[in-house]
């Protein structure tokens, strides 16, 4: 999909039929022929597109040798929807997903190529950021970079809630799915914190204003975004390392609860393993060779002794404590 918006008079993005001077063009899951319209009308270099179309390109930022036009990618957080953890119905994982933008200097033009639908791109679309300009393209560049940077904060604060509901559930009940949950986000953690620091790096090329020219309205924009993605890289720190704590803790009790019950079954073992030793004896059916069983020939007698070493023996394990 392949729409043309522009910056209205009221101040509102509006849908343009046609491709001109100070438009934002929004490239959402190009067909081949979408592609070929980008390369061969607003002569987008082919090796951009094929970089904004890779799922696991870094964030960075490049330029042609003439600096006709200037490339920027950085990752943006999603939720996991097309995986088979969802397709499985299995607990929730967030990632990442590279978004493209291009700058057209010669035909002031602003590029933006995304693999598949994302909220950043719908917000500004439908005016849910205020004072969006798409003729202001270094301006609008930091907007939509301020917006991904809050998007990251908003997830975050998701993840950390979701894993404290997934926690006070494994307080209940050890299950795997709850184990599955926890596992997975802190996967997400992972994913987010690499994206993040891949983003500052990128962030901390744009700021020294040698690819991108800054001006001084962009100065105060910029420092906003950074401050956001440096909150968000600790935020990201801290979740991880509390959730790697967690899983650790929760490793722990259920390998200590797994000991408890094995020794209680082990207990429950042996003490049931007396009767049986005890109607063996008895139950023999050979000449002794001597005469020293006690009331052979009276059948209750075996079954008082055995209730009464059942008795004795679960007293001596319930004196260790070996029964809880």
């Amino acid at each position: 999909m392949i729409e043309y918006l522009k910056t209205g008079s009221a101040g509102s993005v509006e849908r343009l039929e046609a491709p001109e001077t100070g438009c934002w063009v929004n490239v959402v899951a190009p067909t081949p022929e979408e592609l070929e319209l980008l390369e061969r009308e607003l002569g987008v270099l082919p090796e951009f597109v094929r970089s904004a179309l890779d799922e696991e390109e870094t964030s960075r930022i490049d330029y042609d040798d003439d600096a006709r036009q200037i490339f920027v990618i950085v990752d943006y957080p999603v939720v996991d929807e097309d995986g088979a953890a969802v397709r499985t119905s299995l607990p929730l994982q967030y990632d990442t997903m590279p978004l493209t933008m291009i700058f057209l200097p010669e035909q002031g033009m602003f590029v933006t190529i995304s693999i598949m639908e994302n909220e950043v791109v719908n917000d500004l679309r439908d005016g849910r950021v205020r004072n969006v300009d798409t003729r202001y393209r270094t301006r609008f560049l930091l907007q939509m970079l301020l917006h991904i940077s809050q998007l990251y904060l908003v997830y975050l604060r998701r993840i950390d809630r979701l894993s404290s509901n997934t926690e006070a559930r494994l307080h209940a009940s050890v299950r795997n799915e709850e184990l599955i949950q926890m596992l997975n986000l802190e996967k997400s953690l992972v994913y987010f914190s690499t994206s993040l620091k891949s983003d500052e790096v990128t962030l901390n090329k744009i700021a020294q204003g040698r690819i991108i020219p800054l001006y001084e309205d962009d100065q105060d924009l910029l420092e906003d975004v950074l401050v956001e993605v440096h909150q968000a890289i600790e935020m990201a720190n801290i979740y991880s390392g509390t959730l790697s704590g967690t899983m650790d803790a929760f490793a722990s009790i259920i390998s200590n609860n797994l000991n408890i019950v094995m020794k209680v079954l082990s207990v429950i073992t042996i003490v049931m393993a007396i009767p049986n030793i005890v109607f063996g004896f008895y139950g023999m059916n050979v000449d002794l060779p001597f005469d020293g069983v006690p009331l052979l020939d009276n059948w209750a007698f075996p079954m008082l002794l055995a209730a009464v070493a059942c008795l004795i023996a679960a007293w001596i394990f319930k004196r260790k404590g070996m029964w809880s």
